[in-house]
């Protein structure tokens, strides 16, 4: 029987013994460790491996084309960031000198019709510049291919990309994983809504497919693992757990160790995969546009033909984590609201990714503003814990059955609508989606600025700001003491004639969607200050600089 201590997260690096560089006196990665760049870091397993190689004792390289998504990660004052993008040659040659290793963890997941191409020249732009720079070895994470057949295009780009960088001169470590197991990863997030929201379901002829899936830990310690194989390796490895299953058995698996009842799953063989994409999109939180590739992954048998990476990478004494283990694992994260990164980490395809202009005179040409203000009788601390938890469970505070409709249609749009949620209920991270938000900019205490996501002809964001009273601006008490002014403004640069005739016609109903949220945020922050048991004055309530304190 598993018990809790058995779930308890401890680095791979403590499985690796001998194959991992290790850790100074202090704890840290000694100043002459090799070097590791990942490329990236800003998603679901890039984001999760920069830790692990700190741990194991690397220094670390993080490569990002906006190194301000990365700020609040906990890791972020330990590694070395550098702006660039791995398809500009002039930007990814200096980003990689030096590097012993190199994690090529980039590709274009659901990003449109060029998604191919893009990841072919990208990739090529990557293996020029490693081999230019003299790297030690490459290490790319692809997708388990079956043989002799036609794969979907999602997985022949991914077989493509790693032929690339075998080809580069580099000694290359490809990783070929099927489905991922982990709190936060599209697999499960697929597996754990369609299981859960449907006691009963007609499904596609691909749930009878084999599948030989593997946690997101073993991934991690099989990445950590390959920066020391050898320079005369290059070559492909399958990696997977230990069990081989159908997509059937992993969802009546996933409801037995969830407590729900045994489903009904009935097999047609109607459903093609665009049709069971829809469907899934439809069903759980994964947008279309994510679900195609996911659905055209499943429609194959992907279980390992080999095992060879054991001889690199030994198994660890307690063995690969199972199945049901990875689900138990995955399910404690959420339940403990510990995800450390999740799927929708990386930004959606075609989702602006402009920054806000300082002023609304800009040269980008018009901006409309919905601009409210209103005093608070709570304190800035009270009104913050409030503003850093909207969206996700908690919802909007205004109106639910118009923020559903406006999610339903934006999914089928192709948008992210309101199923993505939050990684954390409480707690916010810059780049963290809330909903079809995503987090552009925060100042802890004071301003959480979110830009749209959603299908929109044009660029929105919505910004929730923490104000003192006027004539208390001057007085550092007015960040302690209620009361408090919360501002909320609603921008929107539109895009041609659309964009004009969107913001008109949604004009009217500002007045019940955000005069109802801005109430509906100030009494709730009312409320929370008269719960609170500290008292509204002095440092029992904030961290000092407007930052509220530590929750325990």
């Amino acid at each position: 029987m598993t018990t809790d201590d058995d779930l308890a997260p401890e680095p791979v690096a403590h499985s690796l013994p001998g194959l991992v560089p290790g850790l100074d006196d202090d704890g840290r990665p000694r100043p002459d460790a090799p070097l590791a760049v990942v490329t990236g870091v800003t998603g679901y397993v890039g984001g999760r491996l920069v830790p692990e190689l700190l741990t194991a004792g690397y220094r670390v390289r993080a490569v990002a084309r906006t190194p301000d998504r990365l700020r609040g990660r906990p890791w972020f004052d330990d590694v070395e960031v550098v702006q660039a993008d791995a398809a500009e040659p002039d930007e990814i040659g200096p980003a990689l000198r030096g590097a012993h290793v190199a994690y090529y963890l980039i590709h274009s997941l659901g990003t449109g019709r060029e998604f191919a191409e893009r990841d072919r020249r990208t990739a090529q732009a990557f293996a020029d510049a490693a081999a230019a720079e003299r790297v030690g070895r490459i290490v790319y994470l692809g997708g388990l291919t079956p043989d002799d057949e036609v794969l979907s295009e999602h997985l022949a780009s991914r077989a493509e990309v790693g032929e690339i960088l075998l080809r580069s001169g580099v000694p290359t470590t490809v990783l070929r994983a099927a489905v991922i197991l982990g709190s936060g990863s599209a697999s499960f997030e697929m597996m754990r809504y369609l299981t859960e929201r449907l006691p009963a379901m007609t499904v596609p002829r691909w749930v009878e497919n084999r599948i030989q899936p593997i946690a997101v830990r073993d991934v991690l310690r099989y990445l950590v693992g390959a920066a020391a194989m050898p320079p005369d390796v290059n070559r492909g490895f399958d990696i997977g757990g230990p069990d081989v299953l159908t997509y059937r058995d992993m969802m009546q698996g996933y409801a037995q160790e969830a407590g729900l009842r045994r489903r009904v799953i009935v097999g047609v063989p109607l459903l093609t995969p665009r049709l069971s994409s829809l469907w899934v999109s439809l069903v759980t939180p994964v947008p279309g546009g994510l679900a195609r590739p996911l659905v055209g992954s499943l429609v194959h048998e992907v279980v390992c033909r080999e095992h060879d990476i054991a001889r690199y990478v030994p198994d660890p004494p307690e063995g690969l984590v199972g199945f049901r283990r990875a689900v138990r694992l995955a399910l404690r994260r959420v339940q403990e609201a510990s995800v450390s990164t999740r799927w929708s980490s990386a930004s959606v395809p075609g989702a602006p990714s402009d920054p806000l202009p300082s002023d609304p005179d800009w040269a980008g040409g018009s901006l409309y503003v919905d601009e409210r203000r209103v005093q608070v009788d709570a304190s800035p601390a009270a009104l913050w814990r409030v503003i850093e938890a909207v969206g996700g469970e908690r919802g909007w505070y205004s109106w639910p059955f118009a923020w559903h409709v406006r999610g339903l249609l934006d999914r089928l749009a192709g948008g992210p609508g309101l199923r993505r949620g939050r990684r954390d209920p409480g707690r916010l991270l810059v780049d963290d989606a809330v909903d079809w938000w995503r987090v552009e900019a925060i100042e802890p205490g004071r301003l959480l600025r979110l830009r749209a996501e959603m299908r929109v002809p044009g660029l929105a964001w919505l910004e929730l700001r923490v104000e003192p009273v006027g004539e208390k601006a001057g007085d550092p008490d007015a960040w302690t003491t209620a009361p408090v002014v919360f501002s909320q403004r609603a921008l929107f640069h539109p895009s041609g004639l659309a964009g004009q005739l969107y913001w008109w016609s949604v004009a009217p109903f500002h007045g019940v969607v955000f005069g109802g949220m801005q109430r509906n945020i100030a009494a709730a922050a009312s409320s929370a200050q008269r719960s609170m048991r500290a008292p509204v004055s002095g440092d029992a309530t904030t961290g000092g600089a407007g930052r509220p304190a530590p929750r325990s």
